[in-house]
């Protein structure tokens, strides 16, 4: 394909994103300001000129086929080159602006992220920025994320990784619900005990316990589940039973003994612990706005993190 029939293919390649990312025409016409009969013939035009058929086209939904997919992934890096190329010809002269999306899961957005909100606006007035709640795996491309915080101890090999701190889980419950209930002395007594966790996916009630070359899971019972962190906390804090936290979120209710740890000699092994890290796309020229939360971040972050050491 000549440069100047691939140069005519990039508007229609940015309408192909947008259909994608809407999922259905009708979303990605409104956003682009156009007919759906016209983006649908658009992306026909767009199949045609590459010979490969992009999405499958029912009653009821779009399906992207398998080619579409790896057209998809590359028309998004060539549309972030884009845009990084516009930020290069303006940050050598103009304050950090525009918008930027960071990712976190809830509890480390609540508890670590969120005061540092104002703060970092109130120094960077030119950018909006814009948080996303996503617990799991985090698709930076796929989700439009310039910056995701990971709580892992397998970060993504794809990405430049800072790592600002470590996190643990610790096992808590308020001290009046020990005195009514008894302090557990093995995981394997959580059995008799309320315990409160997330009910996400079906599994979120087997804990995994390992002290030295002793491990137990334990399918634990409870009256209220809640993913949500400072719910979860209240509850706890309320006497409702034992519940298992991030030590950032914990920390200040243990230091106001609010909360006493359970089962602290036993290590609660999670997908979800090991280093905070902080995950963006490699890029030759970073976006100011980009380069500006990254350094302020690291600048906060790094030594008041629990368990960083």
């Amino acid at each position: 394909m000549t440069p100047s029939k691939l140069i005519a293919l990039l508007p229609d390649l940015a309408s192909f994103i947008s259909v994608i990312n809407e999922g259905s025409f009708t979303a990605a016409s409104k956003k682009l300001g156009v007919t759906p009969s016209a983006l649908s013939k658009l992306i026909t035009r767009l199949e045609k000129a590459l010979s490969v058929k992009l999405i499958e086209r029912t009653t009821r939904k779009l399906i992207i086929t398998q080619t579409g997919k790896k057209v998809y992934d590359q028309a998004v890096i060539m549309l972030n080159a884009a845009e990084q190329a516009v930020e290069v010809s303006t940050s050598d002269h103009l304050a950090p602006s525009g918008a930027l999306t960071v990712a976190a899961p809830e509890a480390f957005l609540n508890s670590v992220l969120a005061p540092l909100v104002i703060p970092f606006l109130d120094a960077y007035p030119e950018i909006q920025l814009k948080l996303r709640v996503i617990d799991g795996e985090i698709d930076l491309f796929k989700h439009g994320i310039d910056v995701a915080f990971k709580l892992t101890d397998k970060p993504d090999e794809n990405l430049v990784l800072k790592e600002i701190g470590k996190t643990n889980l610790v096992l808590c419950a308020s001290p009046e619900y020990l005195a009514n209930h008894g302090l557990p002395q093995h995981p394997t007594e959580l059995v008799g005990h309320d315990c409160l966790y997330l009910a996400e996916t079906p599994k979120d009630n087997i804990w995994d316990f390992l002290k030295d070359d002793q491990f137990h899971t334990v399918a634990v019972t409870g009256r209220y589940a809640v993913n949500h962190s400072q719910m979860r906390l209240k509850a706890v804090k309320d006497g409702l039973g034992i519940g298992i936290f991030h030590d950032f979120v914990i920390q200040q209710a243990l230091q106001a003994n609010e909360v006493m740890p359970v089962l602290e000699d036993w290590t609660i092994k999670s997908n979800y612990h090991g280093a905070i890290a902080m995950q963006f796309a490699q890029t030759k020229y970073m976006p100011a706005r980009l380069r500006v939360f990254i350094d302020y971040a690291i600048s906060r972050l790094s030594n008041r993190l629990v368990g960083d050491e």
